[in-house]
């Protein structure tokens, strides 16, 4: 037994592996919370005022939102806001493991809906942004416009790599993807977690245009992709100590996640449901 026992062990990289994976899933499950939030309060507040006939509403929170006798720009908004719903739902649900084991019909079907629906809100996104202006200036004009083109460059990726039967690489885009889509969210819990920090809106300017709005701008989307990069490229490595800060890492990032969630319910989101 002797003998035989050192064997049992893991090795120091799939130790590192697994820690990596688990900080990983760690995350998912912390975003999948965040995600839910985000869209309640959506379906909530802006489906709410729409059923209402409240649609004058949506612009206590979006600058350019409805306009009265605007019907082309009124229903490109209403579209874009309609997916944003349906596609913060159906993207968290693809990063379940379980999911494309168990139910590998229900996870292709719900991909193709996400990808498909990521473009359109690209679209109608780009639309908006360039029709009815959005906080923020010019380089968040800009910043949402290369989000926008990202989604779709990235779910046209995703979709021929699947079609090809390449699932590795389709797996890849489709996490690039997921984390582009996720720009509007990742955008709101890290202005959150910055104030919060701060205690003050530092750096957020009387117009909504100062630095670190014009930083997050591009941040809020192309630094969940380098961290992505960061863990793809540790568990291609065959060595521990790249996984191991990668681990380090994601649980560093998780923490805050949850704290930027937190303080984008309680000071976004929770005060338009009590409404």
């Amino acid at each position: 037994m002797t003998q035989i026992a050192p064997a049992l062990r893991p090795s120091p990289a799939r130790a590192a592996d697994k820690a990596m994976r688990r900080s990983a899933s760690l995350w998912v499950y912390t975003a999948l919370i965040g995600q839910m939030a985000f869209a309640l309060y959506v379906a909530a507040f802006y489906g709410g005022a729409a059923l209402g006939g409240r649609f004058e509403d949506w612009n206590e929170v979006l600058v350019g939102g409805y306009r009265p006798g605007g019907t082309v720009g009124n229903v490109v908004l209403g579209v874009h806001l309609l997916l944003a719903v349906v596609i913060t739902l159906a993207g968290p649900v693809q990063l379940l493991p379980w999911l494309r084991k168990r139910a590998a019909g229900l996870h292709r079907w719900n991909g193709r809906i996400y990808m498909v629906a990521a473009i359109v809100i690209s679209l109608a996104g780009l639309y908006a942004v360039w029709t009815r202006g959005t906080a923020g200036g010019v380089a968040m004009r800009v910043g949402v416009s290369l989000n926008g083109l990202l989604i779709i460059a990235s779910a046209a990726l995703a979709w021929r790599a699947a079609l090809g039967r390449r699932f590795d690489v389709h797996r890849r885009w489709a996490l690039r993807l997921f984390l582009l889509v996720s720009g509007v969210w990742f955008f709101r819990i890290g202005l959150m977690l910055w104030i919060l920090i701060h205690q003050a809106p530092v750096g957020i300017g009387k117009d909504f245009d100062g630095p670190f709005v014009r930083f997050l701008a591009f941040g809020c989307y192309l630094i969940p992709l380098a961290v992505l990069e960061l863990y793809l490229r540790a568990g291609d490595q065959k060595g521990a100590a790249m996984r191991w800060t990668t681990a380090g890492l994601l649980l560093i990032l998780t923490l805050c996640t949850a704290v930027g969630i937190f303080g984008a319910f309680m000071g976004m989101w929770l005060p338009h449901f009590a409404a």
